[in-house]
């Protein structure tokens, strides 16, 4: 039997060995996916296209449009003349955020009152709007809390010192500049593996099927389980290799810390293998040509991606999406790789995420060896 599977895998090495274009395939694109996507996948929003219209021209409203041009999260790129011209500009998308301040707004700072500023988003992102909502009232805050002070400074000078105040002091853990390199990056070493071995695996029996070179294998001593082994150890293999030097480069080239064990890591990435290599194989047990096998592959590729937490929080899902995630073993696989990465977790906290992945990786394997024996009968 092992003597069956060496030859099954020498094999396997010897394909990839002549075919330059896919050793090319699984080496260079996921170094330079990491590095692109390390810098652009971010949650951060910077150079938001601005606006302000300044009806009140006091010193109070230069003192608080000057935050904005000193500020890197906006791009001040138009100072229209009136309501008309700034309307044109959200309409036209020329800027993404329109501040207008109204006549009288020093005014009423000077006598003690409220003094409204309109803020206008173009709403069409979303989330750049919303980020960018948060930094407009971030420096309003900030404005209004240094103008308070000054006031009561100028009406009321001791009663300042005896007001009462509570003051928020932060304390993030793990990711103190809250980068969000730290959290992508991590996240992006099992994406690119799940692209990489899913794709690797769903072409591995058709391509032999669609060649005709299924039928002589299978013709010689070589039994079914023994010809699955001999296709997805090499797979495995590679996996474990483009963990390897997609973690590394992550690591080193955006200094993401690795704070955990590399044995966890290790038995983490092991048991994700077996997931996506079962994954794999049950579509091209399913497939008859490779472009059926791409296509299958696709269509579980992009859920995958979406429900897997990486980009978008599993508590925000809907109750019925939230439960087909526990299908997907790259959710489970991006706690164990931010933990270990991030936090320094062991198996102590992460073993229910191993439990998970083994129990999927053995179902879906068990259905993938009754499937492609039932297509030999």
């Amino acid at each position: 039997m092992l003597e069956r599977i060496f030859h099954m895998l020498v094999k396997e090495f010897l394909e990839i060995r002549r075919d330059k274009w896919e050793r090319f395939r699984l080496l260079v694109p996921p170094l330079i996916q990491i590095i692109l996507f390390g810098y652009a996948a971010t949650f951060e929003v910077y150079r938001v296209s601005t606006a302000v219209l300044d009806l009140d021209h006091s010193q109070e409203s230069r003192e608080l449009v000057s935050r904005f041009v000193g500020n890197r999260r906006f791009d001040l790129v138009r100072i229209p003349s009136d309501r008309e011209e700034l309307r044109r500009l959200v309409d036209r998308s020329r800027v993404t955020v329109a501040i207008r301040i109204d006549p009288q707004f020093g005014q009423l700072l000077r006598k003690g009152r409220t003094a409204p500023v309109q803020v206008i988003v173009d709403g069409t992102n979303s989330n750049t709007a919303l980020i960018a909502l948060d930094y407009v009232g971030q420096i309003a805050s900030r404005f209004a809390e240094d103008y308070r002070r000054d006031y009561m400074n100028r009406i009321l000078p001791a009663y300042q010192v005896l007001m009462p105040s509570a003051v928020m002091e932060e304390r993030p853990w793990y990711n103190p500049d809250f980068n969000s390199q730290w959290f992508f990056v991590p996240g992006l070493v099992g994406s690119l593996t799940l692209m990489t071995i899913v794709n690797l695996t769903s072409f591995a029996i058709v391509r032999e099927r669609e060649i005709g070179t299924l039928e002589q294998i299978m013709v010689t001593p070589i039994r079914p389980i023994e010809f699955i082994l001999g296709k997805t150890v090499p797979a495995f293999l590679i996996g474990l290799l483009e963990v390897a030097m997609v973690a590394i480069t992550g690591s080193v080239w955006f200094r993401v810390p690795f704070r955990g064990s590399l044995l966890v890591m290790l038995l983490g990435t092991c048991l994700f293998l077996l997931s996506t290599l079962a994954v794999g194989l049950l579509i091209s047990t399913m497939c008859r040509t490779q472009q059926q096998a791409f296509a299958s592959g696709f269509f579980f590729l992009t859920p995958a991606f979406i429900l897997s937490g990486f980009a978008f929080p599993i508590a925000s899902m809907p109750t019925v999406m939230r439960w087909i995630t526990y299908l997907d073993p790259l959710r489970y696989y991006l706690v164990v790789l931010r933990g270990v990465f991030l936090k320094g977790t062991g198996l102590a906290v992460l073993w229910p995420q191993m439990v998970a992945m083994a129990v999927l990786g053995t179902v879906l394997l068990a259905i993938s060896i009754m499937r492609f024996e039932k297509s030999l009968d």
